[in-house]
């Protein structure tokens, strides 16, 4: 996942101080709020001078036509525009080589980027107030991000607002491309410091599971009573995810099927297929979390495990099947 680093949150150093110490850091982008101000253009042409790191510029302005012309004289290697303040549909000039994104408020549900989808290369959920920095991240917005992965498949995912490094641990997980942190960056006694913890799988956090998980509604599962091996084949084959989940009529976990039990299934049974069933595949007893479990807690748990954990069921304290948890995104970004 790549870290922009919101450089106008810091007020106490020059933009040239701030951006050479980023660059030494090997930040991955800088981070340029403009709110309706031109003259942000007099410090991209300062940054592009002495940096050659890319250039993320978000414009909250309900006329960015203006803006065309500075686009084609400054190129920007991220121009994002605040759905929230346009009055009218966007034409950009093709002369604007930049990347496309849309923002969006936690407010504002997902449905607004249809229209934009045939120009936007990425989203940006803006998971605190817009152009007020400190704020803390809006847990609403994992479920955005769910539901966008999945209406959008193809398109980027930028997250700006209270991002720290137990934020960015979930982020990261979720297959977030890339987040802009101010405050907890820039701001940070030690950037170095503060980039390291961005960037690190080995935190401390109290965020809860229960937080971020897949929720039931969203995971492949199939009836412990009467499903037979297709159905548990097709429900792995339709979800993407790798697994499917099994529960009883209580909805209580009852056993997890994943590739690997299929394979393990079909290599045992080999000789005979088929007398291959449903009751060959399962494992009986994953490896489980409770929705209670911080993330510092589920860390333990795989770091202690004996064999790789892609994924862990989450249940309640009555063993009811309540969400899951991948790592597949996680894996992919690192």
């Amino acid at each position: 996942m790549k870290i922009s680093a919101s450089i106008y949150s810091n007020k106490t150093k020059s933009v040239e101080a701030l951006v050479k110490e980023l660059d030494d850091l090997k930040v991955d982008f800088l981070h340029i709020d403009c709110n309706d101000d031109l003259s942000v253009f007099d410090d991209i042409e300062i940054i592009h001078k002495i940096s050659k790191t890319p250039t993320d510029l978000h414009i909250i302005s309900s006329d960015p036509e203006k803006y065309y012309p500075y686009l084609i004289k400054h190129p920007v290697d991220f121009v994002t525009f605040q759905h929230e303040n346009l009055t009218a549909p966007l034409h950009l000039p093709k002369e604007i080589k930049s990347k496309i994104g849309i923002a969006i408020v936690t407010e504002t549900p997902i449905s607004v980027l249809e229209q934009y989808k045939d120009m936007m290369d990425f989203v940006l959920f803006m998971t605190t107030t817009p152009g007020k920095s400190g704020g803390l991240f809006n847990k609403e917005n994992f479920k955005k991000i769910r539901d966008f992965k999945l209406a959008f498949p193809d398109k980027k995912i930028h997250v700006d607002g209270g991002v720290n490094d137990e934020v960015s641990f979930v982020l990261r997980n979720m297959g977030v491309y890339s987040v802009v942190s101010g405050s907890y960056l820039v701001n940070s006694n030690v950037i170095g410091h503060a980039l390291h913890n961005l960037r690190n799988d080995n935190i401390q956090s109290h965020i809860l599971i229960s937080d971020f998980m897949m929720n039931k509604e969203e995971l492949p599962i199939v009836s412990s009573k009467n499903s037979l091996l297709i159905d548990a084949l097709q429900s792995i084959e339709k979800y993407c995810l790798g697994f499917t989940l099994m529960v009883d009529a209580e909805g209580k976990l009852t056993g997890l099927i994943s590739n690997a039990d299929v394979r393990k299934g079909l290599i045992r049974k080999i000789n005979t297929l088929n007398d291959l069933t449903i009751k060959d595949v399962i494992n009986p007893n994953p490896t489980k979390i409770t929705n209670t479990f911080t993330i510092s807690e589920m860390l333990t748990l795989v770091k202690n495990s004996k064999f790789p954990i892609l994924y862990l069921p989450v249940v309640d304290a009555e063993n009811k099947l309540v969400g899951a948890i991948t790592f597949n995104n996680l894996i992919k970004g690192e």
